[in-house]
C-alpha cells in the first residue's frame, strides 16, 4: 500500500480542528483505505451505507452512534440526505473535534448539506487521486501516463492500466452519475466527455460544443458542471485585470485525472502520448492538477488576453502574487507572454515549470525549474 502521508496529514489537522470532516473525491480516489490508515478505530465505528447491514445498523443513528467512542467513520454518506441534521444534533450535544469522518463520492449534494447543516462544526477536505510526492519524482512519466487513480497507477501491465481506466469510465457513465443525481444517457455523456477532453487545457466554447451535440448551449454548460461537480473536471476560471487589453472572460477546461484523459483520447502507452496533438495540454493539465493539490492553493486563475498575452496558472501563494507557465520541454526560454503578464499583473515572480531536471533564472523574478521538482517539493 502506498503511504500517502500529505494527505493522511491533510485528514489529521482537520479532525484536530473539527467535529466533523468531510472527505469528497471521485471514486476509486482511495477515501476509504486513507480514513482506515487515519483513523485506528474498531470495526463497530465504521459504517458503508453501501453496506445493507450497516446501513440498517444506522436506522436510528440518534440510538447508534452516541455510546461510540472515539472518531466515527460513515462511508457512502451521499446515500443518507437526512445524516446531516442529525450529526448537527449529536455535535452539539458532544462538540469535540475530530468525532465524525464523514466519506462521499462526489456530490454537490454532499457538500451542501453538510454547509447547510454543519456551519462552524465542520472541515472539507478533498482527496484526489495519489500525487508525485507519494510515488517519488523518478515515477513523474508513469504518473502523467495512468493518472492517479490507485487502481490504474499500481496495475501490473499497461494493458490492465487501460482496461481498468475503460471500465471506470463505463462505470462512472453508467452508475455513478445516477448516484449522484445526474439523469443523462450514458452514451451522450461519453460523447461529451470525448470532447472536452479534445478541448483539454482549451478556453471553453460552449456553443461549440453544443453544435457538436445538436443540443442547446444551456445544456452542454449542464453536461460541464455535472462532471465539474463530479469532481471529473476541473474549470480553470480567468483572472480579470483592471487594464485596458481585451482579456478572455471563458473557462478553460481540464480531465482532471490524466490517465482518464488519455483513455478517452484512446492514447494507450507512452509512445502514443508522445506522438499525440494533446501531449502539451496534457502535460499543462497533469502540472496544475498536482501543483493545486501541492499547494492547497485556495484561489487559482489562468490569465489571457485576445492579443496573445498568456499565463497557465496565476497563485496567491505565501502573500506573493506567483504566475506558472508550464512547458514541455527541458529548455524554456523567456517569452514576450511572460514579460507581458509580469507588467500587466504586476507579479512578485514566475516560475516555469518544465520536464528537464536542472533549474536556472531566465530574467530578474523568472526562474526555470523542474516540474518534478515543483511538484515535490512545493513552491520555493
Amino acid at each position: 500500500m502506498i503511504d500517502r502521508q500529505p494527505a493522511r496529514a491533510r485528514v489529521r489537522a482537520a479532525l484536530d480542528r473539527a467535529p466533523v470532516v468531510v472527505l469528497t473525491g471521485p471514486r476509486q480516489a482511495g477515501k476509504t483505505t486513507l480514513a482506515r490508515a487515519v483513523v485506528d478505530a474498531p470495526d463497530a465505528n465504521f459504517f458503508d451505507l453501501e453496506d445493507p447491514r450497516d446501513d440498517a445498523r444506522l436506522g436510528a443513528p440518534t440510538l447508534t452512534l452516541p455510546p461510540l467512542d472515539g472518531t466515527i467513520v460513515i462511508d457512502e454518506a451521499q446515500r443518507r440526505g437526512d445524516l446531516f441534521p442529525i450529526l448537527r444534533v449529536l455535535v452539539d450535544e458532544d462538540r469535540r473535534n475530530g468525532r465524525f469522518l464523514v466519506l462521499g463520492s462526489a456530490s454537490p449534494d454532499l457538500v451542501g448539506l453538510a454547509a447547510d447543516s454543519l456551519a462552524g462544526r465542520v472541515a472539507l477536505v478533498e482527496l484526489t487521486g495519489l500525487e508525485l510526492i507519494d510515488v517519488g519524482a523518478d515515477e513523474l512519466d508513469p504518473l502523467w501516463r495512468r493518472g492517479g487513480l490507485p487502481r490504474s497507477y499500481l496495475a501490473e501491465t499497461e494493458e490492465r492500466s487501460v482496461d481498468w481506466r475503460e471500465d471506470y469510465v463505463r462505470s462512472f457513465l453508467e452508475r455513478d452519475l445516477a448516484n449522484l443525481g445526474v439523469r443523462i444517457p450514458a452514451t451522450m455523456m461519453r460523447r461529451f466527455w470525448t470532447m472536452v477532453g479534445h478541448y483539454h487545457g482549451q478556453t471553453w466554447n460552449g456553443a461549440e460544443v453544443a453544435r457538436s451535440l445538436a443540443v442547446s448551449e444551456p445544456t452542454v454548460r449542464r453536461y460541464l458542471d455535472a462532471l465539474t461537480d463530479a469532481l471529473v473536471l476541473r474549470q480553470l476560471h480567468p483572472w480579470h485585470a483592471n487594464i485596458a487589453k481585451r482579456q478572455i472572460r471563458s473557462p478553460k477546461v481540464y480531465v482532471r485525472d490524466t490517465g482518464l484523459l488519455h483513455r478517452l483520447l484512446g492514447i494507450d502507452d507512452h509512445r502514443a502520448l508522445l506522438a499525440h496533438p494533446k501531449l502539451g495540454a496534457s502535460w499543462e493539465g497533469f502540472v496544475i492538477e498536482q501543483l493545486l493539490v501541492r499547494t492547497e492553493a485556495r484561489g487559482a486563475w489562468f490569465w489571457g488576453t485576445h492579443g496573445g498575452g498568456e499565463i497557465d496558472l496565476l497563485l496567491d501563494h505565501g502573500g506573493e502574487r506567483i504566475g506558472v507557465e508550464i512547458k514541455r520541454t527541458d529548455a524554456p526560454r523567456m517569452t514576450p507572454s511572460i514579460r507581458n503578464a509580469i507588467d500587466d499583473l504586476g507579479l512578485d515572480r514566475v516560475l516555469v515549470a518544465h520536464a528537464g531536471h536542472v533549474r536556472f533564472a531566465l530574467a530578474p523574478g523568472v526562474e526555470a525549474i523542474s516540474a518534478a521538482e515543483l511538484l515535490t517539493d512545493g513552491i520555493p
